[in-house]
Order: C-alpha cells, then structure tokens, then sequence
C-alpha cells in the first residue's frame, strides 16, 4: 500500500506538471483570436474559427485531466504488486498520451497563427496598393477618360437638328422607323420657323405622325390645314386621301366619302397611286 501512494504522488505531480502546459497555451491563443476578429477576409475568418476550434479542444483536454476521468489510484484495489505495477503504466501511458495531444494542438495553432498573420499582411497591402492607386492615378485616368468619352459620345450622336429642312428630313426618318412621337415632335418644331412648301411638308408630317399615334381626330383635322395651306400644290390630294383615310378609322363613313368626292372633284387625273387609294377608300366607305 505504500508503494501504490508514492507512485499515485508522482503521477498527480506528473498530472499537475501537463497542466501548466496547457494554461500556457490557453493564454497564447486568446491573443491571437482577438488579433484574428480585426481581420474581415474569408481566409482569415476560416482561420480564426480553426484557432477557436483548437481552443475548445485545449479546453476539453485540460477538463478531462482534471475532472477526475482518470480512475484515482486510491480507488482501485491492488491485492498483489503486479497490479500495481500495471496502475502505474496505464497511469503513465494516459498523461503521455495527453502531452503529446497538447504538442500536436500546440503546433496547429502555431501553424495556424502563422497563416492568419500573413493572410491578414496581404489584405492590407492590398488595401493600402488600391488607396494610393484611387489617389495618385486613378484620379489622373479618370479625368483624362472623361473628354474622351464625352468626344465619342457626341461623335455616336448626330448634331441635333434646328433648321426647317434639316427638322423635316429628322422627322421622316423618324416617320420611316415608326417612332411618331420624335416625328411629331419634329414636325412641330420646323412648322414655327418653315414658310412656303417647307411649311405645308411640315403639316402634312406633323398629320402622318398623329395618324401614326391613332389621333384619328386630330389627324383628319391636320391634314386638311395640309390641304388648305396649298389647295392646288402637289401634296394637296395626298392630304385630302389623308383626311378620307382619318375618318374611316373614326368610323365616320359619311364624312370620309364627302372628302373623297372633294378629291375626285378638284383632282379629276391624279397620279395613278392616288387613284388606287381612292377606289380603296370609296370601297370601304361605301361612297355612291
């Protein structure tokens, strides 16, 4: 029985001897964990949750060579020298198996403190590379792109248009491409400065455009002005089909075969597609 407590001290001694070991690398990682909380990178983060992980472990370890979970000597009964023997090799065995864990988790979190700090070096020169880059050159660049840009921008758009003629050939265009709201605007605005046959091509325009929106009324209405403005010119049957064409879209066959009549009447040879569209229409108005 003397034996078995003089081999018991020695390991509580060879117990308590692991234990300082592990206080100490207890107290070197939580250092480090709050060093890794100011790094906001994804390696960083992975690492900091490995150095907590390794922590726990420490943790566990130290409890498990204090709580007792070793069977205390004093317990186990030891009827022959033999088993003493054998209580004292499991006992040693145990505290060098849990030394040699506190090595191995020791070097983890060496290696791993390692990696944070450089993960954590090459982030803020990254950092510091992109601050004086925005601050020496990136301002410089910037402004010499913008007149450049500004240069093809104005080159990819045409000049806008402001004369009576070059507002016209705008809105036919326009016209062409089934964009009847720029036309239109574009009709308007050559109608307040066009005079003689620019002025009624800007009407006639200007009552294309609302037929092109389905303004059937308003349309009606800005053909025929097309119409009086210049009673006998070229556009004059054009804009007298136009006004036909206006009110059959409104449904108001009556007015449009009157509008017809009118054509026939003052145009009695017009151009053979004049002519088609006019039986086109007398056909559909039902026009006598």
């Amino acid at each position: 029985m003397k034996r078995l407590s003089i081999t018991s001290v020695t390991a509580k001694g060879r117990m308590a001897a692991f234990c300082v070991p592990l206080l100490a690398a207890t107290a070197f990682v939580a250092p480090n964990v709050a060093h890794a909380q100011d790094v906001s990178s994804r390696e960083g983060l992975a690492l900091q949750n490995q150095i907590l992980a390794l922590k726990q472990q420490l943790d566990q370890v130290q409890s498990a060579g204090g709580s007792g979970a070793l069977a205390a000597p004093s317990t186990v009964s030891a009827p022959s020298g033999g088993s003493n023997g054998d209580l004292t090799a499991q006992l040693l065995e145990r505290v060098n198996t849990l030394e040699q864990q506190q090595r191995e988790m020791r070097g983890e979190i060496d290696q791993l403190t390692n990696d944070l700090q450089k993960q954590t070096a090459a982030l803020s020169k990254q950092v510091s590379d992109a601050q004086f880059a925005m601050q020496n050159g990136g301002g410089a660049g910037a402004a010499a792109a913008a007149p450049a840009a500004t240069a093809e921008t104005a080159a990819a758009s045409p000049a806008k248009a402001t004369t009576p003629d070059a507002l016209l050939a705008a809105g036919k265009t326009a016209l062409k491409q089934r964009d009847y709201t720029t036309a239109y605007d574009n009709a308007e605005a050559a109608l307040k400065n066009a005079k003689g046959n620019f002025k009624v091509d800007a009407q006639f325009l200007l009552a294309q455009s609302l037929a092109g929106q389905k303004q059937y009324r308003q349309s009606a209405v800005a053909y025929y002005d097309a119409y009086r403005q210049a009673p006998k010119s070229a556009r004059a049957p054009d804009a007298l089909l136009g006004v036909s064409a206006s009110l059959l879209a409104m449904g108001d066959k009556k007015a449009a075969c009157q509008a017809l009549g009118k054509l026939k009447s003052e145009f009695p040879t017009p151009a053979p597609r004049v002519a088609r569209a006019a039986e086109s229409y007398t056909a559909k108005g039902g026009c006598s």
